[in-house]
């Protein structure tokens, strides 16, 4: 582990190193192998660090086969000492965000025997699962105030390499995954978590804690949670969101919720005075083709018409002309849709038409005796139209 800087010590921000060899994987990524380094690798939750390797940009860092490789944008100059930089801000960030994990883990678990099985650290939230299939409001709430407890009230935070021996004296939250080069995470009195991610020296550069919502996931309740900077970035974006719907609702933040749901209940009416208008114009629409009709058969060629207003003025115009039959085509930006109908007294069998119709444009429809609709390839409507007229008996 000599040669893993981060374990040594989480706050060293540069390193020097001597280059062992680079290269490139099989996807063409440039990447280097240090004697030693201070760059993270993605493991047990956590993401890579990033930063620079003689000023060329580390964009990823991962353990293969036993050794660390840190892919770069660029290769670099053979024979130079190694002069490696990280971001800071993005490693104490994930230092944050795992300290915690494990202290808000830890809660559940004493609070209420809930256990963590798995935990991911994204780049605006994190996620842990937890073994119960319910989470309450209360629940949440007394957890989060635990959690922000036992941060403020500034405990070490202590990492410790031990051996299976040493192991038997602590009680660990959960099993480990290795027998050996076995690193605890331990907050004393508290919690004892093997780990091999970062963290910080005390609970209090934590920051903060807070629990953003939870779903249940299958047989486990995903909570969903951030920490640190991450706590007042969030308030800040909320803050600004809550000021601009504020100018635009024209009510103070308290009012707001009230304020939407008027707002909703208009929208509603609106909504419901539209439908009716559409619904009157289709009847003045339908009164019109019938009035205008000649023969046996209905038919109207439409831009941009979708298939449920085709159906319901086809239903309309069989209410007006029982003894006609119905043909409404729409070309629809890339395709062809169309309804068939005929009034109780047209003659005429619908769904050997619309197979007839369906087989000139490779489509798929259905329907009943009564009305049927389909779509497939766009070709002109026109000359669709008439082709159906001709097999219609």
């Amino acid at each position: 582990m000599e040669n893993k800087l981060y374990y040594q010590d989480a706050y060293i921000k540069s390193f020097t190193a001597k280059l062992v060899r680079q290269g490139a994987d099989e996807s063409g990524r440039n990447y280097a192998v240090l004697t030693q380094t201070a760059f993270y690798p993605t493991g047990g939750g956590q993401p890579f660090d990033t930063g620079s390797l003689n000023g060329v940009k580390v964009v990823d860092v991962e353990e293969i086969d036993g050794e660390i490789r840190h892919y770069i944008k660029a290769p670099l100059d053979e024979g130079m000492p190694i002069e490696g930089e990280i971001d800071w801000n993005r490693r104490f960030d994930h230092m944050q965000q795992h300290a915690g994990q494990h202290i808000l883990s830890a809660v559940f678990e004493e609070l209420y025997g809930y256990k963590t099985v798995s935990f991911h650290l994204g780049k605006d939230t994190l996620t842990i699962d937890l073994v119960t299939e319910n989470l309450s409001v209360q629940e949440a709430g007394r957890v989060e105030e635990l959690a922000n407890q036992v941060i403020l009230e500034n405990r070490h935070i202590i990492t410790k390499w031990v051996d299976e021996d040493e192991l038997k004296q602590y009680k660990l939250r959960k099993a480990l995954s290795v027998s050996d080069n076995i690193r605890l995470v331990i907050i004393p009195e508290f919690d004892y978590n093997g780990c091999g991610g970062t963290h910080p020296n005390s609970t209090a550069q934590v920051g903060h804690l807070k629990i953003l919502g939870w779903e249940r996931q299958k047989k486990v309740i995903r909570v969903e949670f951030v920490c640190g900077q991450r706590v007042l970035n969030k308030l800040g974006q909320k803050h600004e969101i809550l000021k601009e719907l504020s100018v635009l609702l024209n009510a103070p933040e308290q009012d707001m919720v009230s304020a939407v749901n008027r707002l909703l209940g208009q929208k509603k009416i609106s909504e419901k005075s539209f439908e009716e208008m559409k619904d009157q114009l289709l009847k003045y629409e339908a009164a019109e083709l019938a009035a205008a009709s000649q023969g046996e058969i209905i038919s109207h060629l439409y831009q941009g018409r979708s298939i449920q207003e085709l159906q319901k003025l086809a239903r309309l115009l069989t209410a007006l002309a029982e003894d006609k039959v119905i043909i409404l085509v729409a070309e629809n930006e890339d395709k062809l849709q169309f309804v068939f109908a005929r009034g109780k007294d047209a003659p005429g069998n619908l769904k050997e038409l619309s197979a007839h119709a369906l087989s000139m444009i490779d489509g798929k429809g259905g329907g009943s005796d009564q009305l049927v609709q389909g779509g497939g390839s766009l070709i002109p409507g026109d000359e669709f139209i008439r082709e159906i007229c001709k097999n219609i008996q």
